[in-house]
């Protein structure tokens, strides 16, 4: 089972990193000459289904109906897999775009597709110049009518175990006044872990929550949504961990 496991992740991954630069190459060609184009979402969403296709991961999802299309939200999530940004690709009926790491944008075609198609670059050894750029180039992406899905924890916890949320995702959506759609997803750890190569098939589930209105919150209020919000998807998790 072990072997037949090892075998089935070299081969997803094996396709995978050939098969991203070519997706990375085409969505770069299509933003350059058109930021908006519709087919980068559908290149995207295309993309992170072969993941699953070829990995026999599963996904499912729950609350769609808390999400208006026509709206932008501040979408935050805990963070547990890499499954997770290809599960958030393909069940938001929406445009959405990251807060990555800038090591990401070193890579040769997929670094200058994540810059094209606006996906935000955070340098983590900038300091507090970083909360300039990310806020910039946050507000570009929403008043483009897109959506940001934001980790708050800040990375994928090695043991699994949720961290304290960072401020900045509410803080964001306060500023420019969108809502606040909390999301909890489970099971993409048990499918690929942060500490190993090896894909194991299993169910990965996403949670949409009912959206949070931010308009009007400062300070104190801002610091009490975000403990809102860790506490409604800490409990989703930590239900899924203990069955």
């Amino acid at each position: 089972m072990w072997i037949r496991g090892l075998a089935r992740s070299m081969l997803t991954i094996s396709v995978m990193i050939p098969a991203t630069a070519a997706y990375a190459a085409f969505v770069w060609l299509l933003a350059v000459r058109r930021a908006d184009d519709p087919r980068i979402e559908t290149a995207a969403k295309s993309w992170a289904q072969q993941w699953f296709r070829l990995s026999g991961a599963t996904l499912s999802v729950s609350g769609t109906e808390n999400v208006d299309p026509s709206r932008s939200y501040v979408i935050v999530s805990n963070h547990q897999s890499a499954f997770d940004i290809f599960s958030h690709f393909i069940v938001f009926p929406l445009p959405i775009r990251y807060l990555a790491k800038k090591e990401l944008f070193r890579i040769p075609i997929f670094g200058s597709a994540l810059r094209a198609i606006g996906i935000v670059e955070v340098d983590r050894m900038a300091g507090g110049s970083v909360h300039a750029h990310i806020n910039r180039s946050a507000k570009e992406a929403i008043n483009l009518g897109r959506s940001l899905i934001v980790y708050p924890e800040g990375t994928r916890p090695r043991d699994g175990v949720m961290r304290p949320f960072k401020k900045g995702a509410f803080t964001i959506a306060a500023s420019m006044g969108i809502p606040i759609l909390p999301t909890a997803i489970t099971g993409s750890r048990k499918v690929w872990r942060p500490t190993t190569r090896v894909i194991r098939p299993g169910p990965i589930h996403v949670e949409i929550y009912p959206p949070i209105e931010t308009a009007g919150l400062t300070g104190k209020e801002i610091d009490e949504l975000r403990d809102r919000v860790h506490s409604i998807i800490s409990t989703k998790v930590n239900a899924a961990s203990d069955s």
